[in-house]
């Protein structure tokens, strides 16, 4: 039962074992919470759900380090956390807004496009970093890349 609960989070409740691009699943399945948490409960929601799925993250990661190797494919936890961070600098002006499906689409695609390609000091993290912070960390730096491109984007459109 604990070992289910542990790989249910870690796969964000299964969207990790996507036989394609498991990463990109577990980034989209994550919009649907960044809406709701935004939605209703602004930065706050937005900021306290990163926390929860950071530390979510660390703790089942470690164990599925116990029999995996370092950052397997099937974990998205990471994702969440990063692909909410993503969110936090336009969080508020998200919030009471059911018609910010745009502003979703471009955070999903500069989460996925910095994840992706891991600049500095992501990359680092991603290699460097052999256990649950270095499979977090990468991803914590793609939504903070993310977030502040979002966030200029988002200032600049509604100058």
């Amino acid at each position: 039962m604990r070992n289910k609960l542990i790989y249910s989070i870690a796969t964000f409740f299964g969207s990790g074992r996507a036989p394609i691009a498991p990463g990109t699943a577990g980034s989209l399945a994550t919009i649907p919470l960044a809406f709701v948490l935004a939605y209703y409960f602004g930065i706050v929601g937005i900021f306290l759900g990163t926390l929860v799925a950071f530390g979510l993250g660390m703790a089942t990661v470690r164990e599925v380090l116990k029999t995996s190797r370092h950052d397997p494919s099937f974990v998205v936890i990471d994702e969440v956390a990063g692909q909410l961070l993503t969110f936090i600098g336009v969080a508020d002006e998200l919030q009471f807004d059911g018609n910010a499906g745009l502003t979703y689409l471009l955070g999903f695609m500069l989460f996925r496009l910095f994840d992706i390609t891991k600049p500095q000091p992501a990359k680092w993290a991603d290699q460097k970093v052999r256990n649950a912070w270095g499979v977090m960390l990468d991803d914590i730096f793609a939504g903070l890349y993310a977030a502040v491109l979002l966030g200029f984007i988002h200032l600049w459109i509604n100058r």
